[in-house]
């Protein structure tokens, strides 16, 4: 059986919206919790708080909401974006580089990257995995584990494993984290 697309799982937590400005932080920090995401940059925090989204919304990382002052919501949109931020401070760049990344990304490209990132805790397959033909014609699996950087493993391997594949990529975020940090 099919595991269904992320982007599908994660588009039904439109269902939430919307949210006040804390709602929304305490909605974006459990995803972000049970994903792991966890920022690489020692100025980062891990969970976005509500001061963090006024502060992303006057840097221009985060759309402004609908309505002003204590009638301000924020829909599905403000939720990707917010994520979104916070899986690229996990993956190592600062906010700067974000700005510039959001001011030419594509909202459905925006979402595409956060469901892929947080595919494990939607109930989607674990990782975007593929198969391909590789050396001397066995299949590989891939996994995506930052922007740029795929881990492959031979199909026939113990490691191909769902669950290891998903230990070693974490690991291997984790020693990234510790290089740029």
């Amino acid at each position: 059986m099919m595991a269904e697309n992320p982007v599908t799982l994660l588009r039904a937590h439109a269902r939430q919206a919307p949210w006040n400005a804390r709602g929304l932080a305490a909605y974006a920090s459990g995803l972000a919790d049970a994903a792991g995401v966890r920022p690489t940059n020692a100025v980062a925090r891990a969970a976005p708080s509500m001061r963090a989204v006024r502060f992303y919304i006057s840097s221009g990382l985060l759309d402004r909401p609908d309505g002003a002052g204590t009638a301000a919501t924020y829909g599905y949109k403000h939720l990707i974006q917010l994520l979104a931020i916070k899986i690229r401070q996990r993956e190592g760049q600062t906010l700067d580089t974000i700005r510039k990344e959001m001011v030419v990304t594509t909202g459905d490209a925006l979402e595409r990257r956060v469901a892929t990132a947080l595919a494990p805790v939607l109930g989607a397959a674990p990782l975007p995995a593929t198969a391909d033909e590789g050396v001397l014609g066995a299949p590989w699996r891939r996994a995506q584990v930052a922007d740029g950087i795929e881990l492959h493993v031979r199909a026939d391997s113990p490691a191909a494993r769902d669950d290891v594949l998903a230990v070693v990529r974490d690991a291997i975020r984790g020693a990234l984290g510790q290089l740029s940090g």
